[in-house]
């Protein structure tokens, strides 16, 4: 039978209001391996309650003492990694490799650099003359609201968490519905760690009910999202209803350039990591190949023959490189969008189908497309899965336009011996995050997001902290009465 999990609502887990549960499935076998408490409105009404009972007593703890907490929680998360790493790897379907590797190390820094951060946070004195003292402080909102994705579930969540605790909050977040456990996991890790009831509230359940509930509560001052572009339209629509701001991680397209003054074996390194790892099923991935004329055709027949000798399959395995993606629907979609870009006339090199040597899971071959209108529906939507288009430019200049013709802007990476050209092209490419001669480095220090319809604000670095803090001007008069 597989385990069942309820909501983590005031450090309790308890069941939904409806007493009903929703399956999760391991993606690489299809079988249901838990069953997940199905939300609803009442019961982000019930963790909005417990939120703000938690943020009395939260807010009103010293700053060392709340990094305190969060330093143990990193050391819990640490002390349990191979767990962590496994139940990610069950849940999501990355290769263990990646989960040990990258998510679980990656949540650990996070949680250690923002519980560094709880005695960072200043305000500023203002000199308004000598008949007034004026300063500005740094308060918490309050309860804010998290919204993650299902792509890097525990990543994503310390990503939120641990900002938010830091600068003072309480916390209602929603997993993904296809990837909870972690996140839950997490909770309970919280809990024994010594944060207060009601802290940290985790709501299960899916976007239409629960995410709508908890973008529209009218208990919540501030959202925080990260996944798809359209619905981050609607979060932005119904925060609206109670002018909420938020902080919005969407879609990308990014550029990955390489020119011709690469070294070939390093530079395919570079390009395989920015679009085949987790699947492709990252918002960062190097989905659009621009590679200089001189060297695209030796390049795509090199990243070709590497793509063809990936080891696809059993995740929990060492070895394996490429997963599933995560979920039926998700591969149904990854390979429409190949099979729409063949009808339009581009050429599959390699890949394009549901991997032949599995008999269930959702496993997609690695893709790789030549031949493709830049203008087309491949090269300009989000496929969110191991497929990439190859396209060739002549020079800087062409290079600069393509990498900017795009609707997002979350990330490109840059390959040259040139250091005057990188910077050239750095400045020129209008996204939010630039890698020269390596691809998708990430460090909780370095503010992230995007620009244009990749979203807005910034997550981790001390942007990520203030985020979750809004300002208060205080004036003072010195004379009496």
């Amino acid at each position: 039978m597989p385990d069942r999990h309820d909501m983590f609502i005031g450090n309790q887990f308890v069941p939904s209001s409806s007493g009903t549960y929703f399956p999760v499935r391991n993606p690489a076998t299809e079988e249901v391996i838990a069953e997940v408490a199905e939300g609803a409105a009442e019961d982000v009404d019930r963790a909005v309650a417990a939120a703000e009972r938690g943020f009395t007593e939260w807010a009103h703890k010293s700053p060392y003492e709340r990094g305190r907490v969060l330093s143990r929680m990193a050391r819990a998360l640490e002390a349990d990694a191979d767990a962590f790493a496994a139940l990610e790897t069950r849940n999501q379907g990355k290769p263990i490799r990646h989960a040990k590797g990258f998510d679980i190390p990656n949540a650990i820094e996070t949680l250690d650099y923002y519980a560094g951060a709880t005695t960072k946070l200043h305000g500023t004195t203002i000199d308004t003359g000598p008949a007034m003292h004026t300063f500005v402080r740094r308060e918490p909102y309050g309860v804010v609201g998290q919204i993650i994705p299902w792509n890097y579930p525990l990543m994503m969540a310390a990503w939120k968490i641990a900002p938010a605790l830091a600068a003072g909050n309480a916390v209602v977040i929603k997993p993904a519905p296809y990837t909870p456990l972690t996140l839950l996991k997490l909770a309970g890790l919280a809990r024994d760690a010594g944060l207060p009831a009601g802290v940290l509230n985790v709501v299960t359940g899916f976007g239409p009910v629960v995410g709508r509930a908890i973008t529209r509560h009218p208990g919540i001052a501030k959202i925080a999202f990260t996944g798809s572009t359209a619905t981050g339209r609607d979060i932005v629509l119904n925060a609206s209803e109670t002018h909420k701001p938020v902080v919005l991680e969407l879609g990308g397209k990014s550029a990955n350039i390489f020119f011709d003054d690469v070294d070939l074996p390093n530079a395919l390194k570079r390009a395989v990591l920015g679009v085949f790892h987790n699947a492709g099923q990252m918002c960062i991935a190097g989905s659009r190949l621009l590679l200089h004329e001189k060297i695209h055709d030796e390049f795509v027949q090199r990243m070709a023959a590497f793509a063809k000798t990936m080891r696809i399959g059993d995740p929990r395995d060492e070895k394996t490189q490429l997963g599933p993606v995560v979920a039926a629907r998700q591969m149904e979609r990854v390979l429409g969008f190949v099979s729409r870009a063949k009808a339009a006339g581009a050429t599959v090199v390699t890949g394009g189908r549901r991997a032949e040597n599995q008999n269930r899971g959702y496993f997609v071959e690695p893709t790789i497309l030549t031949g493709v209108d830049h203008k087309s529906e491949i090269a300009q939507e989000e496929v969110f899965g191991p497929v990439v288009a190859a396209f060739k430019f002549r020079d800087e200049d062409e290079a600069l336009a393509l990498a900017n013709d795009s609707k997002f802007g979350l990330a490109a990476g840059i390959h040259t011996n040139d250091l005057a050209r990188a910077h050239r092209l750095a400045a020129g490419i209008k996204a939010g995050t630039i890698w020269v001669n390596t691809y998708a480095y990430l460090s909780p220090a370095v503010p992230y997001g995007g620009y244009r319809q990749s979203g807005y604000g910034r997550e981790l670095g001390q942007e990520g902290i203030d985020n979750y803090t809004q300002l208060k001007a205080v004036f003072i008069s010195p004379n009496r009465g």
